[in-house]
């Protein structure tokens, strides 16, 4: 077996890392929003600094970065500006349907794009969430509540 196929075989998971400017407010709109389920975390000096967020099989890390001190960083911009990550899932008009239901407002309609239903989020950092799931509805199509 060459190297290449060793290494695919090896993989198992990619796990986006976020640094967020409060974890607190991240934490609210990952787990109370959208529906995250954390299952790891650090905490350090009584301050929880890191945690690992699970959503069916997928996962992503947060981390708060420190503001002074030690390993400090004073970000120029909302840190997650430019940062996208998308989910791909069995029906993404089911989690627009529920975050509408529960007020939460995504930062577009819903839309085809790549033969995928789009549903995009932005958290607090700036970061872009993406729900997707296939669909055969012609490209560039939008969804609106009225539709539901």
């Amino acid at each position: 077996m060459n190297f290449e196929k060793k290494t695919a075989a090896n993989v198992k998971q990619a796990v986006p890392f976020f640094r967020v400017s409060n974890m607190e407010e991240s934490l609210r709109y990952y787990i109370d929003d959208l529906g995250f389920e954390m299952t790891k975390k650090w905490i350090d000096d009584g301050k929880l600094r890191w945690c690992w967020l699970e959503i069916g099989e997928a996962a992503l890390m947060l981390q708060e970065f420190r503001k002074e001190g030690h390993d400090s960083w004073n970000p120029s911009c909302k840190v997650g500006e430019g940062a996208s990550i998308y989910f791909v899932c069995e029906d993404a008009l089911a989690i627009y349907r529920d975050a509408a239901t529960q007020g939460i407002k995504v930062s577009r309609n819903p839309f085809v794009g790549n033969r995928m239903w789009v549903v995009p989020f932005a958290d607090p950092d700036g970061y872009r969430i993406y729900f997707e799931s296939r669909t055969d509805v012609p490209e560039e199509t939008e969804d609106s509540p009225q539709h539901h």
